[in-house]
């Protein structure tokens, strides 16, 4: 045989040891699980418990996900697995970032069905009622589903020219509601979706017109605080919440209000239960669900809440769990994840950059997908 004919032969008669290589590979056990993954999972989960184990702790030990300080997974409102990094404990509290958008949604949501606001009605802003005004036709439900039309730019480049940070931090800071309702429309309400921190903070401002004529601040404040506390945050148990308000006494409602990660999970919870606590309807069920149905211009997103549908270019937030799972989503990997097909609820609580979350994405997929679907309580 040619000695060249041999060359190309032989890579293909040694094809099939390769082979058997790489199953070898694949086939090798992993590594046992730490102690302090395990110490983190009850005794009795309801699946293995290494698997958990091994999930949960995934999201401390791989670099891909950076820095983790709070992971708690329920299922059937039991919590089964509770973690946290150095430096952080149960009664540490954690800021929400965006994840206090949900909270905001539900609070709207109430006053909704106290007879305070009104769904498809234009909002009540005295800076949009001058005739002529096109923004006067903003209405509730189109701000929920962040489709108000209103030049909002979040994220933008360079960042201090993106309004949430001019809003949180510049010349927006004193009076973030003014701010963000002097901004013009660069669309028709209701036609295109842009994510919007000052959109929220126009919420805010509505629950507090809507509980008090007072303009003073410290009384706006009292009456935002003491309404979230008194039919949200105590009905709930969640006992570590503190909201933080602007000069103005506006909640600062689309990304400060700060809580345990067991109150969070607590949160979560509530929402699976679509709006119940321990047989009390806190928010209608109606309202949960109306939060959880896709915003008209983009599947992906809810009323103040992330769904895991394919938004713009095609995006999932949760590659690989079912399109019924949606999520309360924070700067630099704050989440809240529901799974209602398997009764499970995730909080991750941590830092992870906003443009590395990938493998976070993906591990926290597979972790709210940990247990098979079927009825639980």
């Amino acid at each position: 045989m040619p000695a060249r004919r041999f060359a190309l032969i032989l890579p293909l008669l040694a094809l099939p040891a390769l082979i058997g290589c790489g199953d070898d590979r694949a086939a090798a056990p992993l590594p046992p699980v730490s102690e302090a993954a395990l110490k983190a999972v009850v005794e009795k989960p309801g699946i293995a418990r290494e698997k958990l184990a091994r999930a949960v702790d995934m999201l401390f030990s791989d670099e891909g996900n950076a820095e983790t300080r709070a992971v708690i997974v329920l299922h059937g409102g039991q919590t089964v697995a509770e973690r946290y990094g150095p430096g952080y404990h149960e009664n540490t509290r954690f800021v929400s970032w965006s994840m206090a958008k949900t909270v905001t949604g539900v609070m709207i949501g109430q006053l909704v069905a106290d007879g305070r606001l009104r769904l498809d009605e234009s909002v009540p802003i005295p800076a949009w009622q001058r005739s002529g005004d096109p923004r006067g036709e903003i209405t509730l439900r189109q701000l929920l589903q962040m489709r108000s039309g209103l030049r909002h730019t979040e994220a933008g480049d360079p960042t201090y020219e993106s309004d949430e940070v001019r809003m949180l931090f510049l010349d927006g800071r004193d009076d973030m509601a003014a701010y963000a309702e002097a901004q013009p429309l660069e669309a028709e309400p209701g036609r295109m979706w842009e994510y919007s921190s000052a959109t929220t903070v126009i919420l805010a401002d509505l629950a507090a017109r809507s509980l008090t004529a007072s303009t003073d601040p410290a009384e706006r404040v009292r009456v935002v605080r003491e309404y979230l506390r008194t039919r949200l945050f105590e009905p709930i148990g969640m006992k570590s919440m503190v909201p933080e308000f602007d000069t103005a006494g506006t909640l600062i409602g689309g990304s400060l209000i700060h809580g345990t990660a067991r109150d969070w999970a607590r949160f979560g919870e509530f929402l699976r239960g679509r709006g119940a606590v321990k047989g009390a309807q806190l928010v209608p069920s109606a309202w949960i669900d109306f939060m959880t149905t896709p915003s008209p211009p983009n599947p992906g997103y809810g009323a103040q809440v992330w769904l895991n549908r394919p938004g713009p270019g095609g995006f999932v937030q949760w590659p690989g769990a079912p399109a019924s799972v949606f999520s309360m989503n924070g700067h630099l990997g704050q989440h809240v994840l529901v799974n209602r097909v398997n009764g499970m609820v995730v909080v991750r609580l941590g830092k992870t950059q906003d443009n590395s979350r990938d493998p976070l994405r993906k591990a926290l997929a597979r972790l709210v997908t940990l247990y098979p679907k079927g009825p639980t309580t």
